[in-house]
């Protein structure tokens, strides 16, 4: 297989194994812990819990940024 395929495929993956990783793990300690719903007024387990979300979900989309500006060569 040719190099540039390979790492096309393996960005493709890194991204959707990372992508998936961050939703599960966010949608474990949301749902299973309790730390989505706010239910009177947000408590300390809710404010790290959103704080948690925000930056990883920043860092996601910045590893996604950095990894796809790569260009590849045509023809």
């Amino acid at each position: 297989m040719e190099s540039d395929i390979k790492d096309f495929l393996r960005r493709i993956v890194l991204s959707l194994v990372l992508g998936l990783s961050w939703l599960f793990i966010n949608m474990t300690l949301g749902i299973y812990f309790d730390l989505l719903p706010i239910y009177r007024r947000p408590d300390l387990g809710n404010i790290l819990f959103y704080v948690f979300l925000v930056g990883s979900g920043a860092f996601y989309i910045r590893f996604l940024l950095r990894t796809w500006r790569k260009k590849f060569p045509h023809g």
